[in-house]
């Protein structure tokens, strides 16, 4: 038996060390809030800590797991710390962690419903459930024209999009000859990063990406990106493409919908909805304005990885027209051909990505979905705002600081009055501590501190601590600037 085993590891071994895993895991729950939230190790210190050579043979789990303790996590920054106030949250929780572990024990490849039948009914049906907790116009549901899938991040969903657009302006001759040079993708200047990247991976190159002024809130003015349109038109270009942000990276921004949704309409343009944070929030029906003009909307997407306790990566990306996309991005070559394909009665969901294998990502959505339930799951969104808004409050009655921006969910962009290198000075020292961490933002060209709350494990409590010890680190930094 043993010869016949070889080097694998035995299916007693197995429960063993997993039992010891999963309780590593929840013993790090449940101290992760006494940890450095940044990270303090300088560059090259981890690898410094390993052997120069793999071992030859192979070593106890022990000693494999004692080095995650005594290696790695030092070397991270804990982005599950109730402490943690930076960029957006990227949470998990237990149902989510256990249907991940569930996914990498069957080890299917979901490329096609031939692959895994259940692998792709149960995500088609999942994101029809989500196409009904946020309120999603129909046509995005399976039932009729679109349908969701999950992508790994809005990044790629982003590029879904702005492919499928193309190919939709250029009567989808180039996926055949390539790109003319003359297509044009629209974004604010506030739109994430992964919209330039997008145009460069797409071929439609930076320069033709048009970046849209925004007004006081920080969102996109739409007499400028139809004024911007028109001009590309009697240039001779061919606008295809246009990137609307719910909730906004710098400041949770919320671009307005309907009117850029009617200049899309009428100039035929594709619109993309990318809600990647914030659209978590229409979960509450209270927050449901969030999505209004969105039946004008070709495509949407939002991460359930960043604010929906779902552990990275997962995010849902739906479309109005799925023949358009199923067509942009479908290759199918003799060694995928199947009946069930042929039969043009199942989704074949590596026609709606861009690469060919897919996990099993829906069980960890399901897990969440049916542990929580939506009421559990607006409960927590309800109290991440609800604290935002207290924390806000804080600031704005505190002489010594400023909001920057508005705050409609649970991002509050502020500032200490003294000054961009004052507001330098206090983040490094707050995210040194290892008490909190926080990130940054320019915002009209001032620096600007973010504090994000979101983060499955945050309570009251934490955020109480937090504002007073920045409230304390700012007294003692204007002490010692006199």
């Amino acid at each position: 038996m043993a010869e016949a085993q070889g080097y694998h590891m035995t299916p007693e071994q197995f429960r063993l060390y997993g039992r010891v895993v999963v309780d590593w895991i929840a013993d790090y729950y449940q101290r992760v809030q006494s940890l450095p939230v940044l990270s303090r190790v300088q560059p090259g210190e981890v690898r410094a800590a390993l052997p120069t050579e793999p071992p030859l043979h192979g070593e106890p789990f022990e000693a494999i797991l004692a080095d995650v303790e005594r290696v790695i996590l030092p070397g991270l920054t804990h982005w599950q710390s109730p402490n943690f106030f930076a960029f957006f949250p990227a949470n998990a929780s237990g149902p989510a962690i256990l249907g991940e572990l569930l996914s990498a024990g069957l080890g299917v490849q979901g490329m096609l419903w031939a692959t895994s039948p259940a692998c792709t009914e149960l995500e088609t049906h999942v994101l029809d459930w989500l196409a009904d907790m946020l309120g999603l116009p129909p046509h995005f549901k399976s039932s009729g024209t679109g349908g969701g899938v999950i992508q790994d991040t809005a990044s790629s969903a982003t590029l879904c999009a702005l492919l499928a657009a193309r190919e939709r302006a250029t009567g989808f001759a180039s996926n055949e000859t390539g790109c003319n040079g003359r297509l044009v993708a629209y974004a604010s200047n506030q739109a994430h990063s992964s919209v330039e990247k997008a145009v460069r991976i797409a071929g439609l190159g930076r320069r033709n990406l048009r970046l849209i002024e925004v007004d006081e809130r920080y969102a996109m003015r739409p007499e400028m990106l139809a004024a911007q349109i028109a001009r590309d038109r009697q240039a001779g270009l061919v606008p295809c493409f246009v990137c609307a942000t719910i909730g906004t990276t710098s400041s949770n921004a919320i671009d307005p919908l309907p009117a850029i949704g009617r200049i899309c309409r009428e100039e035929g343009l594709w619109l993309h909805v990318d809600a990647a944070m914030a659209g978590t929030a229409a979960i509450c029906p209270e927050f449901r304005y969030l999505h209004d003009g969105l039946e004008y909307a070709d495509s949407y997407c939002f991460n359930p990885h960043k604010w929906m306790f779902t552990n990275f990566d997962c995010d849902c990306f739906y479309v109005a027209d799925r023949a358009t996309l199923i067509r942009t991005l479908s290759v199918l070559p003799e060694y995928l051909r199947n009946k069930a394909t042929e039969s043009g009665a199942v989704i074949d969901y590596r026609d709606w990505q861009i690469p060919l294998g897919r996990r099993f990502r829906a069980l960890k959505l399901w897990f969440v979905i049916r542990f929580y339930g939506v009421e559990g799951l607006r409960y927590h969104i309800r109290q991440h705002i609800a604290w935002a808004q207290e924390f806000a409050r804080w600031v704005q009655e505190d002489p010594r600081f400023e909001l920057v921006a508005p705050v409609p969910l649970n991002l509050v962009c502020f500032r200490h009055r003294a000054g961009d290198a004052f507001n330098e000075e206090l983040l490094e020292r707050l995210n040194r501590s290892g008490r909190l961490y926080l990130s940054h933002t320019k915002l009209d060209g001032r620096y600007v501190l973010r504090f994000c709350v979101g983060q499955t494990h945050t309570e009251a409590h934490h955020v109480r601590a937090a504002w007073q010890f920045i409230q304390e680190t700012a007294e003692q930094l204007e002490r010692e600037r006199g």
